[in-house]
Order: structure tokens, then C-alpha cells, then sequence
């Protein structure tokens, strides 16, 4: 083939990291779109952020993985060269993004929702974020100090939010990394307003802890002053996981979720006024490479919390819910078997209640004619009915098979205790394929 071929070829396709940046930048335009209500809007930036998080652990790393095994064994490929066109097209869609969020905040101010920083708060609100602070926040804060012994890889989190502090004595600087503890408390905090105002007002929790920082280091430390810097960091989702072959494939998923939280990073995110004598420190300890995506960012990160940004105004601001859909093919029967049997019933999902599908194992588990239950499983819940059925189906001595997809992306952790639980209550478990995907689906006989 000619090099004119070659390049007409390439034309052709579009690398899958690309397109699927091209996919997350849809959700961008919902968050853009004016139709939209105002709340939902928000909430896009949320889901823009928590898809983006998922591509740097999983699209972004596979690359930087390629790369630097390819250095290895002396190959050269465009990996580098792909590398470079995903991180200027996820930078072009984060300009985008805050350039997006500053237009929705104050599009909130003139429906009078407020998002305040420390800074915005009067003498009343003050008061109150301080008590706040020390009752609910200081509990769930403990610094992390960057000491030269200190490994912060083996402390820090993926996913989570963190505010690195500067205390300044004279010329020189000690920094310490402060949990944002959002597992524990609200990201967004309504603070009170005076009677009679017509506004809300919400500080998100990043903000509280900044305005206390004093409350935090007071009386441990000496310094003439404190700033806080936000940032965060991704890991590499698939990182050294291990697939040899005398590990059975639950040993590997195992590991591999243990190995997510010591995984080297692949991108940075810093709050861009951040000292450089703390960036070039941050990176250092981090092992942050060339390969890694280093991002310049505004005050706040993890925006994938934003999803769930209430609506404090009026019902118009968001969607209303949509109540699922009861299929009318399964009214008039005592039970699922005889609707079924009467005709083939086809749902749509999500539209269609799930309360079918549940409903179905649930009289499946005690019905006296049901002998044997074998079901797919990809992602469940942590509290699931449908598990819980199968569970009864054995007390009920029924034959119980089911296969587990370890490997559902992120959901890893849920399915292997599931699959441990299922095990000890006498559920015969069938670890799904590796690199393959089960869907849902049930069959009783």
C-alpha cells in the first residue's frame, strides 16, 4: 500500500480516546443548551466531570501504558503522537467547562440562588460557618504533612478532593494536605440568610474549610500566614493488575481494586494560582511524568458531585422525575408465570419499572414448581432485593446458578463480596469471561 493510501486509510477512522472525548463533550452542549432548566445544567457539568474522571483512568492510561512499554522494547507507534491530540482536546473541553460554569453561576445569582465563597459571607453567616465548622467539619479533618519521608502516594485517594496548605514563616513555606470529607458530610452547605431576604445561599464545603483554616493549625504550628490550594489527582485504573495464570480470576480482581488505591497517577489537576514551589514539590512526590496530564484548574475539583446539586429554587429549575411505568401486560394474573405464559411481555428500560424484574426472582424463589434459577449478574445494587431472592431460592432448596461479571467497570469491589456472599449461602458462582461482558438476564426452570 502507498503512503497516499495509507494516509486516505487513516482518514477514514477516528482513534476510540477521541471519539469518546467527542461523546463527553455531547454532555457539555446539554450543560451549553438554554432549553435546558437551570439545575439540570449544573448537573451536566457534574456528569461531564465523572466521565472525564473515568476516561483519564481507563483511555488515557491504556495509552500512557502503551507508550511506555513500547520505550521498553524499542517500538515506535503513534502512541505519543495520540497521547498529544487527547490532551489538547480534554484541555479545550475544560476551558470550555469553566467558561460554562461561571456562566451558570450567575445565571443562579438572577434566579437568586447564590454560590458564595469564604470570602462573600457576612458578619451573621461567618458566625454561623464557624460553628458549623467545629461541630460537624474538624472531626473528619487530620493534615497530612509532606515531610521527606513521607510517601503521599501510599495517603492520597483517587477521587477525592484535597486542599494543599501553604503556612508561611518569614521566607520559608511547610505544606500540609487537607481531605475534602466529602464521604462524610455535604459537598453543598445552605447557609442561614437573614428573614425577610428572598435568596439562598450555598458554600460548598472546600469553602468552609479554607475560611478555618486557622482553626485547623492554630497552636500546632508557627506562621505569619495560611493559604490553601485546591487540587487532585487520577490514578490509573488498571494498574499492574496481575494475570497469571495460577490466580483464579476473583484473586485478580481482588488485587486489582487493592492495587487501584496505590496506582501511579495520570493526571494532576492544580488550583492554577497555586505557588510554583508547591507545584514542583506536589509533582515531585506524586512521580508525576511528561506522559501525565498536568491541568491548570480553578478554586474547585471533583465536579462529578454536582450531579447531585440541589435545587433550592423554584420546581421549573430541574426535570421533573419521571415515576417508572408499570407494564399493563402483568395486570390481571396472580402472578408473573401465568402473565408470561399467556403472551411475551417485552420491556423497555429505563422507562419500564424494574420492580417487573424483581417482583419475577422474588415468586421464582417459593414457587413450588420452579426447580432451578440461572442468572447473569453485571451491576447490582449493595442492598439488592434480587440477590436476596436467590439467596431464599437455596433456603427453599432450589438449584441456584449464577454468573458474576468481576470485571463490570469500577463496581469490581460490589460484585466480589456479592460473589463471596452468594458462595456461603450455597449459590453455585460462575466468574464471567475475562475481557467479556454479561448481560442481564434470567432463566428459571
Amino acid at each position: 500500500m502507498s503512503v497516499v493510501e495509507c494516509m486516505s486509510a487513516e482518514k477514514l477512522y477516528i482513534e476510540k480516546e477521541l471519539s469518546w472525548l467527542s461523546f463527553n463533550e455531547r454532555v457539555l452542549q446539554e450543560a451549553a443548551d438554554k432549553t435546558v432548566p437551570l439545575i439540570e445544567r449544573i448537573r451536566f457539568l457534574g456528569i461531564f466531570s465523572n466521565n472525564l474522571d473515568e476516561f483519564y483512568k481507563v483511555r488515557f492510561s491504556d495509552v500512557k501504558r502503551r507508550i511506555l512499554i513500547n520505550q521498553d522494547r524499542g517500538v515506535n507507534d503513534n502512541s505519543k503522537h495520540l497521547l498529544g491530540k487527547m490532551q489538547s482536546k480534554a484541555l479545550k473541553l475544560n476551558l470550555r467547562f469553566d467558561e460554562l460554569y461561571n456562566e451558570l453561576i450567575l445565571e443562579m445569582a438572577r434566579r437568586r440562588i447564590f454560590l458564595v465563597n469564604e470570602t462573600q459571607l457576612n458578619e451573621t453567616q461567618q458566625k454561623w460557618v464557624k460553628k458549623y465548622f467545629m461541630k460537624e467539619v474538624l472531626p473528619h479533618i487530620t493534615p497530612l504533612m509532606l515531610k521527606d519521608d513521607i510517601d503521599v502516594l501510599q495517603f492520597l485517594k483517587d477521587e477525592y478532593a484535597y486542599i494543599v496548605v501553604d503556612m508561611k514563616k518569614d521566607e520559608a513555606s511547610k505544606y500540609a494536605i487537607l481531605e475534602i470529607p466529602t464521604d462524610h458530610l455535604p459537598r453543598f452547605v445552605m447557609v442561614p440568610e437573614q428573614k425577610g431576604k428572598r435568596r439562598k445561599t450555598i458554600i460548598l464545603l472546600d469553602n468552609i474549610i479554607r475560611y478555618c483554616l486557622d482553626d485547623i493549625f492554630r497552636g500546632f504550628f508557627d506562621y505569619d500566614e495560611l493559604n490553601g490550594y485546591a487540587m487532585k489527582m487520577t490514578r490509573d485504573a488498571e494498574y499492574d493488575l496481575s494475570h497469571e495464570v495460577e490466580h483464579s480470576l476473583l484473586e485478580q480482581m481482588s488485587e486489582g481494586v487493592s492495587q487501584r488505591l496505590t496506582a501511579m497517577p495520570v493526571r494532576f489537576v492544580y488550583e492554577r494560582d497555586m505557588p510554583e514551589a508547591m507545584l514542583t514539590t506536589l509533582c515531585d512526590k506524586l512521580g508525576i511524568s511528561n506522559y501525565d496530564s498536568l491541568i491548570p484548574g480553578g478554586r474547585y475539583h471533583n465536579f462529578k458531585d454536582f450531579i447531585g446539586f440541589p435545587n433550592v429554587g423554584r420546581e421549573y429549575l430541574e426535570n421533573k422525575p419521571l415515576p417508572p411505568m408499570r407494564s399493563a401486560d402483568f395486570d390481571g394474573y396472580d402472578n408473573t408465570f401465568d402473565a408470561i405464559r399467556a403472551q411475551d411481555i417485552l420491556l423497555y428500560y429505563p422507562y419500564h419499572t424494574f420492580e417487573h424484574i424483581t417482583e419475577f426472582v422474588r415468586q421464582a424463589s417459593f414457587d413450588p414448581k420452579v426447580l432451578s434459577i440461572k442468572i447473569n449478574i453485571y451491576r447490582v445494587a449493595k442492598d439488592s432485593r434480587l440477590m436476596n431472592s436467590l439467596i431464599d431460592a437455596v433456603h427453599n432448596g432450589k438449584s441456584v446458578t449464577v454468573v458474576v461479571e468481576l470485571q463490570a467497570r469500577f463496581d469490581e469491589e460490589a460484585n466480589i463480596e456479592w460473589s463471596k456472599v452468594l458462595t456461603e449461602n450455597g449459590v453455585h458462582v460462575i466468574f464471567g469471561a475475562p475481557g467479556l461482558k454479561n448481560p442481564l438476564q434470567a432463566t428459571t426452570h
